[in-house]
C-alpha cells in the first residue's frame, strides 16, 4: 500500500465519483467525524458523485440517502441500493420480496443460536431495520471479542450455507450471491448508465475492513484509511493506497488530496 500522497493528480482530476464505506471510514470510535462529513459536501460541490457503500441496514440507508450530501447509498453489503429521484425514494433489492422473506425466516432461526454457539456475541442493535442479512455484533454494543470468536461466527454462517463478511464492528451473513461491488454496479448502471468495468479508473473507493475487499480488488484507485492495517492478515486484496489518518480523519485526507488536484 502506497501513501495516499502518491495518488496521481491526473487520476484525481479524471474522477467522476467517490465511493466509500461508513463505519470506521467516515466515523471513528462510533461517531461521524465532522471533517469527513464536511468532505462529502465539498466533493459534491466539486461536481463529483458521492455514494456510501455500507453494511448498515435498509432503515439507515433510507435516512442517509435522504439527509446526507450523497447521490445514492448501497447497503447491507450490496444487497440493496436506494437513491432520491427528485423527492421520490427509489428502493432496489438484489432479491425479490418472497426470497427476502424466506431468507429472513432462516436467518431469524440462526440469530437465536448464534449467541449460544459463540458466547459473548450479540445480534446487532440495527437488526430490526435489515431486509437481507443478519448482523452479529462483536464490538459495537458488546465487549470486544477476539479473532477466534469472529472466526467462530463466520463458521456458524458457513455451516448453514450462508455468505459472511467481516466489517470493523459486525460479521454480516446472508443467503444469495451479492457483495458491495455487485450493489455498486447495479446502482451506477441504473442511476447514471455507468458501465463500471469500462469506467472503474474514474471512480475511487475508500474503505477499512475485509468486507471492502471486493472493492479493493476491483478499483485501481482504492484507498484504505490507516486502520485497514488492522486487517491485512485477513485479506488477500489490499487497497493501492493508505492514509496517515484513521477512520473519518483519513477520509478527509483523501478528499483533500482529490480536491487539491482538481483546483
Amino acid at each position: 500500500m502506497k501513501p495516499v500522497a502518491r495518488l496521481p493528480q491526473g487520476a484525481c482530476r479524471d474522477l467522476v465519483g467517490v465511493l466509500c464505506d461508513i463505519d470506521d471510514t467516515l466515523t471513528w470510535e462510533g461517531k461521524l467525524v465532522p471533517a469527513a462529513f464536511h468532505a462529502l459536501w465539498e466533493l459534491q460541490a466539486a461536481g463529483l458523485k458521492v455514494v456510501p457503500v455500507t453494511g448498515r441496514p435498509a432503515g439507515w440507508v433510507d435516512h442517509i440517502a435522504r439527509m446526507w450530501p450523497v447521490d445514492g447509498v448501497v447497503g447491507e453489503n450490496g444487497g440493496l441500493w436506494f437513491y432520491l429521484d427528485g423527492q421520490r425514494m427509489v428502493r432496489r433489492f438484489a432479491q425479490g420480496e418472497d426470497e427476502r422473506r424466506r431468507n429472513k425466516e432462516r436467518l431469524a432461526e440462526l440469530a437465536l443460536l448464534m449467541p449460544v454457539h459463540v458466547p459473548g456475541a450479540g445480534i446487532a442493535s440495527d437488526q430490526p431495520y435489515r431486509e437481507l442479512d443478519l448482523a452479529v455484533d462483536f464490538c459495537e454494543d458488546v465487549p470486544r471479542l477476539g479473532p477466534e470468536a469472529i472466526a467462530a461466527i463466520e463458521r456458524e454462517f458457513r455451516a448453514v450455507g450462508a455468505t459472511s463478511k467481516v466489517s470493523s464492528i459486525h460479521v454480516n451473513g446472508w443467503y444469495g450471491q451479492f457483495d458491495k461491488l455487485a450493489g455498486c454496479r447495479a446502482l451506477l448502471a441504473e442511476r447514471w448508465g455507468v458501465d463500471l468495468d469500462a469506467e472503474r479508473e474514474r471512480w475511487l473507493y475508500v474503505g477499512d475492513s475485509p468486507n471492502d475487499e471486493p472493492m479493493f480488488a476491483f478499483f485501481p484507485h482504492a484507498v484504505g484509511v490507516a486502520n485497514v492495517r488492522d486487517f491485512v492478515d485477513r485479506m488477500r486484496s489490499l487497497p493501492a493506497y493508505v492514509t496517515d489518518g484513521v477512520g473519518g480523519h483519513g477520509f478527509a485526507e483523501v478528499a483533500a488530496r482529490i480536491l487539491a488536484a482538481r483546483g
